[in-house]
């Protein structure tokens, strides 16, 4: 009897999938702080999980892939939009929230493993 994967793991590996592409969209908003009329991006976490779940389905969905503009606070006299204290709280919080994803991901596996060794 072969496992599915997917099942097994349910939402956990399409979460961490989501959560790296959003680490990538703000990791490179704080590489570019500094450079002028640069514009700050995030994505929709909730939305993009949902779009991969509706996907899988079978559903059609609007594609909400593409990063989204953030509007800032104190915007830059040269056009940036970045605020570095406002991307690195989004940043850790992003780190915080793929490691939970991980742990339950890492919980899930070592119950199959159980189930597997028969214990």
């Amino acid at each position: 009897m072969a496992i599915n994967f997917k099942d097994a793991l349910g939402v956990h590996a399409d979460a961490l999938n989501v959560r790296a592409e959003r680490t990538k969209v703000l990791a490179a908003n704080i590489a570019n702080e500094s450079t002028p009329g640069y514009n700050a991006r995030d994505v929709d976490f909730g939305a993009m999980l949902q779009e991969r779940i509706d996907n899988e389905n079978g559903e059609l969905t609007l594609s909400t892939d593409e990063p989204m503009y953030r509007v800032p606070f104190h915007p830059s006299a040269d056009g940036n939009t970045v605020e570095i204290g406002v991307e690195q709280a989004a940043f850790s919080q992003n780190a915080s929230d793929f490691q939970t994803s991980l742990t339950f991901v890492n919980m899930q596996l070592r119950g199959l493993a159980k189930v597997i060794n028969g214990q």
